[in-house]
């Protein structure tokens, strides 16, 4: 059976009310900011900043709640321009942690092509659809870092000779991104649910840069690590 790349949209009548969450074992989101299933929930980060670190945490750590269940739980883990280094650390820190054997691991280096780069996420939700919604499975996608995507999108953008809009991003990146995080959800007739955590780095820590203002209309909430703590 073939699944689309782009996703079909789902029928809101489809939808089913998210109830339970995803613990994280990060006590400050479990309790502050609870994963619920089938949100898409984004985490703004800067420059430096331990994001990588955190989503290796999490990608390690979280569980459903309760233990019944565990076997329906999978992470689906994409790394969207990220340096081979970087790319090395998560598929380490995942095999010793134990949690590769459960993730599906999806890896864009740096090195890559832009559009290779606008594939990435698409390959990592469509894995992730067939996962949850014909397997029953309940399903995390990690994607890390939406940043590196947008600026593929303005770059493909400008080779196109499209008109840019706010620093040069194309005027449809709120279109495009809403394309990516809508495809979380849970669906009456299915048993499993699609919940997905994005991580982006905000250039200069601007929470008003086109890149989080527009992820934050989308998304139910964010989550800003601070350069203070």
């Amino acid at each position: 059976q073939h699944q689309r790349l782009e996703g079909l949209p789902i029928t809101p009548v489809a939808r089913a009310g998210p109830r339970d969450f995803i613990e994280t074992g990060v006590s400050t989101l479990d309790l502050m900011n609870s994963l619920v299933r089938g949100q898409k929930l984004p985490l703004f980060s800067g420059g430096g900043l331990p994001h990588d670190r955190l989503a290796v945490e999490i990608a390690s750590h979280a569980r459903l709640r309760g233990q019944g269940d565990a076997d329906d739980f999978v992470i689906v883990f994409a790394g969207i321009g990220v340096p081979y280094d970087s790319a090395e650390y998560f598929r380490r820190s995942l095999e010793q942690g134990g949690a590769l054997e459960r993730t599906a691991l999806f890896l864009n280096l740096a090195s890559d092509s832009s559009t290779q780069r606008l594939l990435t996420p698409r390959f990592a939700l469509s894995a992730a659809e067939y996962l949850a919604f014909e397997c029953g499975k309940h399903v995390l996608v990690i994607l890390t870092d939406m940043t590196n995507y947008c600026e593929a999108l303005r770059e493909v953008s400008s080779s196109k000779g499209e008109i840019p809009s706010r620093k040069g991003f194309p005027g449809y990146m709120y279109s495009d991104l809403a394309t990516l995080f809508e495809r979380a959800g849970c669906l009456r007739e299915a048993k499993g649910t699609l919940t997905q955590l994005s991580i982006l780095t905000m250039p200069a820590d601007d929470i008003g840069h086109p890149i989080p203002d527009l992820t934050g209309y989308i998304t139910e909430g964010q989550i800003v690590l601070s350069r203070d703590l």
